[in-house]
């Protein structure tokens, strides 16, 4: 791939499904390639760099630009994995856009411009990629900024409250989420532990799976 694209799976509008922007409408730029093999991945179609098509940065800001609305997110695969994403990022910003970014929390964010909001994924044990965990880019967020934990069971929902209270995340940004892992555990049973505990973390549910079912793609 040449050094001055970057290689893109999908582009689309729709509503953002997670996050504390959930239910807002957001255009998504889907890029290809990730550096993880989580056991639960539901974008497996965008797992290699190869899965995707070369574009140049300036039509994917107007593709955003044109798609009607402020609020834009890159995601992946996992959007780290390409050197131009923090440029592709920052002429978002620069074009007067909303920029979110869903990453995997394996690779540094520190290489993003500092007005981009970060959804930073905390691997779980049930992900077999908990090792791979980046606890270094913790003190690089920001109180817009959210780590969002997958929870498929009392193992990663304990874990998730170690980690939290192990590097202090409650001064890093008030935006912690735990989403309960689809078909691995009812929402129920995750708002019990929740309540019980008096969690310090927000439970979020997969609205766009919710609204198109889990295999839906594009949405």
């Amino acid at each position: 791939m040449s050094g001055q694209k970057i290689s893109v799976v999908e582009t689309f509008l729709s509503i953002q499904g997670e996050s504390t922007h959930a239910g807002r409408l957001c255009f998504f730029i889907r890029l290809a390639g990730c550096n993880l093999n989580c056991h639960y991945c539901d974008t497996a179609y965008a797992k290699k760099t190869s899965d995707g098509s070369e574009y140049e940065i300036e039509p994917l800001v107007e593709l955003a630009l044109n798609s009607g609305v402020k609020l834009v997110e890159v995601t992946g695969g996992e959007p780290l994995h390409q050197s131009k994403t923090p440029e592709l990022c920052d002429k978002l910003l620069q074009a007067g856009l909303e920029v979110l970014i869903e990453t995997n929390g394996s690779l540094p964010i520190s290489t993003l411009p500092t007005g981009v909001k970060k959804i930073l994924d905390c691997k779980t044990p049930s992900s077999g990629m908990s090792e791979y965990n980046l606890y270094e880019n913790y003190p690089f967020l920001s109180p817009h900024d959210e780590i969002k934990f997958v929870i498929s069971d009392r193992n990663d929902y304990d874990f998730s409250l170690d980690v939290i209270a192990r590097y202090n995340l409650q001064q890093c940004t008030p935006n912690l989420l735990f989403s309960p892992g689809w078909n691995s555990i009812t929402p129920e049973t995750l708002a019990a532990w929740m309540i019980a505990d008096k969690t310090p973390a927000r439970l979020q549910l997969q609205m766009h799976k919710i609204i198109w079912g889990p295999d839906k793609v594009g949405v």
